[in-house]
């Protein structure tokens, strides 16, 4: 007789997404510099120890410095291979009006930093892991947990993992990246390209403007042309299921002082791309606009794309985890670790307990009864939904 399995119920899940609430791994970008709170290592040290207790083979990638991604292997009796990608990095916690860590349990809730994004999947996982090393059952496909550093800022742990799962001689099957997506199978969304303009003016006494060469007002033009675009892109026809392409200007810097000509303005620029959408064609057409229109020199930094991501809604573990979920598949409007992995798996899907709205904000919390349905959805997809006999 094989031995039964018991799934963790709503208490057990819980207890673990606050236990991972309570350490920070605060991006450090984002950190406001207090190394208290900075950065994956607790959290990844802490992962590594219950992913060996759990019977996982651990391996520890350094992808920035001390900042590692951390990978287990769950070898099972089968070849197939199933993965999931969770990012334990956080966003910042200054703007928040309630405790960041305290991971409390109350009113159907677990609230703090991460509890939507992404730890509760994480939780999931870890409680599913734990009672599966107790039941001594083995499954009948091998599994990988991938947890990923610097998803927030520069997804170096997605890069990494890109890098090192080549390395390993075998391709996943089915690939799940862990977001806030209220457990809808999420098979697309958008890529970025994010430049910076820097334009070069004079300084002078304000009282006489006409002598020197006033980089915000350069910088004004620059502006108006990049809106130009956006709004000649909104008229475009939308291409399914993303729709269009998007630009905005997210940060405009200049001036240092009231009553002095400003001689330098930066303007942020994120443009929002389609699948197939040449990026290199992008840039290029963004530059040519800041040359026809920005009257001053400038310089450019640009950071590094990240390409759009669209997995067709029709492929049979699609379908089977659109039956798991209840849900029909969507698309997401932000970016993803997705982007990097379309050559590592057959099919991958965007899926998540909770809402992005509950991310990021003053005040960040997960429904249990999410937690409860994103368990169900792993363990049908596991194949542990049904007891053993």
């Amino acid at each position: 007789m094989k031995t039964s399995m018991q799934r963790p119920d709503s208490l057990e899940l819980a207890d673990w997404l606050s236990r991972l609430v309570k350490i920070p791994s605060v991006n450090p970008d984002q950190s406001d510099g207090d190394q208290s709170i900075a950065g994956e290592k607790r959290i990844a040290t802490a992962l590594a120890n219950w992913f060996k207790q759990f019977g996982g083979d651990v391996y520890l990638d350094e992808v920035l410095p001390g900042r590692s991604n951390v990978y287990a292997i769950w070898w099972g009796t089968g070849n197939h291979w199933r993965a999931v990608d969770i990012h334990m990095d956080t966003v910042g916690v200054s703007q928040m009006t309630e405790a960041p860590f305290s991971g409390a349990i109350t009113g159907g809730k677990v609230r703090g930093r991460g509890a939507s994004d992404t730890k509760a999947t994480l939780g999931i996982v870890l409680a599913i892991l734990e009672k599966l090393h107790k039941s001594g059952k083995k499954l009948d496909f091998n599994l990988l947990v991938c947890a990923t550093a610097d998803e927030e800022i520069g997804m170096a742990g997605a890069a990494g993992f890109a890098r090192w799962l080549p390395k390993q001689g075998f391709r996943l099957n089915e690939l799940l990246v862990a977001e806030p997506t209220l457990c809808k199978p999420a098979i697309g969304h958008k890529g970025d390209v994010r430049m910076m303009f820097d334009v070069e003016g004079l300084a002078v006494h304000s009282s006489q403007p006409e002598q020197g060469k006033n980089a915000i007002t350069a910088a004004a033009h620059l502006i108006i042309a990049l809106e130009e675009e956006h709004r000649r892109l909104q008229a475009m026809p939308p291409q399914p299921p993303l729709g269009h392409g998007k630009l905005t200007v997210t940060i405009v810097e200049g001036g240092n002082g009231l009553n002095t000509v400003p001689d330098a303005c930066r303007v942020s620029v994120d443009r929002r791309t389609l699948p197939g959408e040449d990026v290199a064609k992008i840039k290029a057409n963004l530059l040519h606009l800041a040359e026809e229109h920005c009257p001053l020199p400038f310089t450019l930094e640009e950071m590094d794309p990240l390409h759009a991501f669209l997995q067709p809604a029709d492929t049979p573990w699609v379908q089977a985890i659109t039956q798991f979920s209840g849900n029909d598949p969507i698309t997401v409007p932000y970016g993803t670790n997705a982007s990097y992995y379309t050559d590592l798996a057959d099919e991958i899907v965007v899926l998540g307990p909770g809402s992005i709205d509950q991310a990021h904000g003053a005040e960040e919390w997960i429904e249990i009864s999410e937690l409860e349905r994103m368990r169900d959805i792993l363990l049908s997809w596991w194949g542990l939904d049904k007891q053993n006999e």
